[in-house]
């Protein structure tokens, strides 16, 4: 098990060191799989509380879609994966992960307040990490990278492991 995390966080390594246009894939993609793969590497405080695993995504259509199809209705452990589209902060509920796409990210102080204490908020537009959201994705010298805001972090009662936060842009 220990070998197939370290590979795991060696081909993630290896993917955030290349740069943004040389990878094969559309980036709604790239965020789908790292939204996915930070699952392994947070725990949640009443995360054995419920039957399902919900991600929640308001903004991106492509993200959302790509999320459903890769992972919507598949089970990973006791938990199922429900993936929820919101079209406006009024609508979130209920969210384990909550995707903010740059075009919602405007809205985001209505957003934040619409979600529960332990909903971790991952956002994609600059300056959002340090607004609150606690993993933020952002372009370094034309690389994919993420901050990971330990205030926000701490405040949902959330714990990461040491792996994923020495991969990323701590705030």
């Amino acid at each position: 098990m220990k070998t197939v995390k370290t590979l795991f966080l060696a081909l993630l390594l290896i993917a955030f060191l290349q740069p943004v246009q040389a990878q094969n894939r559309p980036l709604h993609e790239i965020h789908s799989m790292m939204i996915y793969n930070f699952i392994k590497y947070i725990q949640w405080p009443d995360h054995s509380d419920s039957e399902d695993f919900v991600i929640g995504v308001i903004g991106d259509d492509e993200v959302y879609g790509t999320l459903n199809a890769w992972y919507g209705g598949k089970l990973r452990g006791n938990k199922k994966f429900v993936i929820r589209k919101f079209s406006s902060p009024g609508e979130i509920n209920g969210c384990h992960i909550l995707y903010v796409a740059k075009e919602s990210s405007k809205e985001f102080d209505a957003i934040k307040s619409k979600t529960t204490s332990s909903t971790l908020i991952i956002t994609d537009k600059p300056g959002m990490g340090e607004k609150g959201s606690g993993i933020n994705f952002r372009t370094v010298n034309n690389k994919l990278a993420f901050e990971l805001n330990q205030k926000a972090i701490e405040q949902s009662q959330l714990k990461v492991s040491g792996q994923l936060a020495s991969m990323a842009i701590l705030i």
